[in-house]
């Protein structure tokens, strides 16, 4: 069986909803695909109204859950045998997003040794003049081995 490549399917996306993810929750989410790199991810995403709170802004539980959705696709994106897992993922919030618009998610690996990742990722207005939210994480590799399909 031909090995997929990961990345080259994320690039084959730029422009279009990313709809061949393997996580459900992200095929939910409906990310757009900005860019793609190996280890650098751009994804735009509009805020839908069950992702917000009851004041209509993004929900701060969505927003992490956002975050570590990129996160995972930075992951992906490296074509690893094994899969990694969060650790932890810690997120600062710095303004709010409302029902409808679109927000930049940008995530970039800052570390990766043999078994640990450092990856960080923020969240932007539409225009990237106003931070949303920033999210630190750390993955760990785990024995799970990750089958082509």
């Amino acid at each position: 069986m031909t090995e997929i490549k990961h990345l080259e399917v994320l690039q084959a996306y730029t422009g279009m909803e990313f709809t061949v993810s393997p996580s459900p929750f992200t095929l939910w989410l409906k990310p757009i695909v900005v860019s793609a790199e190996r280890g650098k991810i751009s994804f735009i995403y509009v805020i839908r109204h069950e992702m917000t709170n009851p004041m209509g802004i993004l929900h701060g539980g969505m927003t992490a859950a956002i975050i570590d959705d990129v996160i995972g696709a930075v992951m992906y994106s490296l074509n690893e045998d094994f899969f990694y897992t969060t650790i932890n993922n810690v997120v600062d919030y710095f303004a709010p997003a409302f029902d409808g618009q679109q927000i930049i998610a940008d995530a970039v690996i800052v570390k990766k040794g043999s078994q640990i990742v450092n990856v960080q990722c923020e969240i932007w207005n539409e225009g990237k003049t106003r931070l949303v939210a920033r999210g630190n994480s750390n993955l760990i590799k785990t024995k799970i081995k990750k089958r082509n399909a």
